[in-house]
This record gives structure tokens, C-alpha cells and sequence, in this order.
């Protein structure tokens, strides 16, 4: 039987994730969804929506969604719902948990490759992430919960940006950008987003591209003319370049240099030594794996033709073959770090030592 793809929707609170979950639960999409939401949400759905005085956990709506309420933990609810499904009680093709506005999306991910009854069932899709626009500077400021929010998200809708004007809009998510480059943002009226942007995302697929927002590196140039960007002054420490490799060195607009959720892209052009590249990342992963919320990379590799694609969240670590290197394609590594406070020279210098 097929996994149950599943969305984690976060967002800090009041940032618009109910608004975005009533149009998924009420539109007539003709998918089956089942709304896991976390009871101490901001705003319970059930409210508005179904004004049902009941004490079930789980209400079936009028176009084919489920609605229910996490009553122990995530684990528990979605065991019961796959149970359910699996009785013929409950029709649902996918599942969306809304966390709520203060949690770290981080240990909701885990779940899904931690538990060995989860993963059986469930197939982690992504993490989709809505920041208010008109309160997200403060908030990311302030609220590390807000910065861990953006830095998991595999896609980013900003919502009311109306209520700004375009000089703020552009300094978020450029700011947005410099915490998750890989994370396409867009901004939303009152929810008003198409399924697809949703659903199906594949964020967590080890074979998807790796999105790096191919204009990051443009804009670069284009915002910040005040840093020098030449391969040959990118180094606080030495650094011998023939052996071809830079790093992309981003710098947040001067206010967020802060921000101790940051992003940093690391590129090498000659292959890894695969024993010595694991050895390194999993000692990496064993000391900061709490600092790393997401990492993924497309690696050029000794003795192998093919692409190898890694990713992972905190602890956990995957790897897979994916294509053939194509004939005029330039092999090169490519590899972001989405982090807390992570040793950025530290993880440079190792990775400098694994070719």
C-alpha cells in the first residue's frame, strides 16, 4: 500500500496558517485530506467552521476532508487515523498537521523518520511555513520558534503584505532569503494559494532538485555592492585555489547579521572521497545536529558516474544515487546548510579536507 504523503503547516501565531487551512478544508478540490490540528492552536478550526458542540476527535467534513485534534501526541493521532483507514472508517489520501504557532517544526518532522510505525505508513512531503509580513521583523527578532520556522520551511508564504510597503516587503524576504535560500517564498492574499503549492511539494524527497534560489547569487551582487565577493577574498583563513572550489559567502542586510538561524552554500569542483566525506559528516552531525535544522547537497563523487544526493533534519542523515552526471554537465558539489550559530569555518576547513 502507498505512503500516506504528509504537510507540516507552521507559522508563527496569527501569520495566517488557519486562514490557509480553512480554504484547503472547505474548498471543493475533490482530495480527501485529513487536517491533524494541534488543540492548542490559536484558533481552533472546529470553531468557525464546523460550530459542532462534540467531544470526537475526528469530524468528517462536508467535501471529503477529516478534521481532527491531536488528543495525546502526533505518534498516537497519526497510528489512529492510519488505523482507521486501513477499517475502512476513514477516507483520506493525505494529511496535514498544523502545529501551533509557537513549536518548532523540528521534532514534528522527526516523527516521521523516528518512529518505525510512522514511517511505514507516512511519507514526510514538506514543510510549508506562512510569516506575517507586518509583524515578522519583530518577530524574527525576538522569537527563535519564528527563526526555526523559516529555516525548516521547504516553502515560504508571506501573508499580509498589503499592510506594509514595498521597502519593508523587499528587506523581509531578502532577510527571509539570507535564513533558507532554498525555500521559494511568495506572498499570499488571505490564503488564497493553489493546492499545488501546497501538496506534492517533495521537499523531503532525497531526489528532488536541490532548490537554491538560482537568483540568491545575482542578487547578491545586486544588493550588497559594499562586499567583495572575489573567490580569492572570501576567506577569513588561508585557502590554496587551485584546487578549484569556492564558497558563496552571504551577508544578510547589516541589521540581521544577528539572526542565529543563517544559510551558507558551500561548492567544491573536485570529488569527495566518500569514506573520508562520511566520516566528517557524521562527527559534524553527532556535535551540532541539534544547530542543523535542514542540509542537503548534490555531491560530486569518486567511483561513481552518478549524482549523490543527501539531505537531513538535525540528527538524521540521508543519502541516495540519483542521475548520471550528463555529458556537458560540470560536476560540481553543491551543498546548504541551514543552521543555528553553526561553525561555518569549521564545517568549511573539514569539507576542504575530504577530496
Amino acid at each position: 500500500m502507498a505512503l500516506i504523503p504528509a504537510t507540516i503547516l507552521t507559522g508563527f501565531l496569527g501569520a495566517g496558517k488557519t486562514t490557509l487551512l480553512k480554504r484547503v478544508l472547505t474548498e471543493s478540490h475533490g482530495q480527501k485530506i485529513a487536517v491533524i490540528e494541534n488543540e492548542f492552536g490559536e484558533e481552533n478550526i472546529d470553531t468557525d467552521i464546523l460550530v459542532k458542540d462534540t467531544d470526537e476527535a475526528i469530524i468528517q467534513m462536508s467535501n471529503g476532508c477529516v478534521c481532527c485534534t491531536i488528543r495525546d501526541d502526533l505518534r498516537s493521532t497519526l497510528a489512529d487515523l492510519a488505523e482507521r483507514r486501513r477499517k475502512g472508517e476513514l477516507q483520506f489520501e493525505r494529511v496535514i498537521i498544523e502545529t501551533t504557532g509557537v513549536a518548532d517544526p523540528g521534532p514534528v518532522a522527526q516523527t516521521f523518520f523516528m518512529d518505525d510505525d510512522v514511517a511505514e505508513q507516512y511519507l514526510l512531503d514538506a514543510i510549508v511555513t506562512v510569516v506575517d509580513a507586518k509583524h515578522a521583523a519583530m518577530q524574527l527578532n525576538e522569537r527563535q520558534e519564528a527563526r526555526r520556522q523559516v529555516g525548516f520551511a521547504d516553502q515560504i508564504f508571506i501573508s499580509k503584505a498589503d499592510l506594509v510597503d514595498a521597502k519593508e516587503l523587499d528587506s523581509l524576504q531578502h532577510r527571509i532569503k539570507h535564513m533558507n535560500p532554498r525555500a521559494p517564498q511568495r506572498t499570499v492574499h488571505f490564503g488564497e494559494v493553489a493546492l499545488s503549492e501546497v501538496l506534492d511539494l517533495r521537499g523531503f524527497n532525497l531526489n528532488a532538485k536541490l532548490d537554491i534560489d538560482p537568483e540568491f547569487l545575482a542578487d547578491e551582487h545586486h544588493h550588497h555592492g559594499e562586499h567583495c565577493d572575489h573567490p580569492s577574498h572570501q576567506h577569513g583563513h588561508d585557502h590554496d585555489h587551485d584546487h578549484g572550489h569556492d564558497h558563496e559567502h552571504h551577508h544578510a542586510h547589516h541589521h540581521h547579521d544577528d539572526d542565529d538561524v543563517k544559510s551558507f552554500v558551500y561548492r567544491a569542483d573536485k570529488p569527495f572521497n566518500p569514506a573520508k566525506l562520511e566520516e566528517f559528516l557524521g562527527t559534524v552531525v553527532q556535535i551540532y545536529g541539534p544547530r542543523m535544522l535542514r542540509y542537503k547537497g548534490v555531491l560530486h563523487m569518486m567511483g561513481t558516474e552518478r549524482k549523490v544526493i543527501f539531505q537531513g533534519v538535525h540528527q538524521l542523515m540521508g543519502s541516495d544515487l540519483g542521475p548520471e552526471w550528463g555529458p556537458t554537465e560540470v560536476r560540481q558539489s553543491r551543498m546548504v546548510f541551514i543552521g543555528i550559530d553553526l561553525p561555518r569555518d569549521i564545517l568549511e576547513q573539514g569539507l576542504d579536507q575530504c577530496f
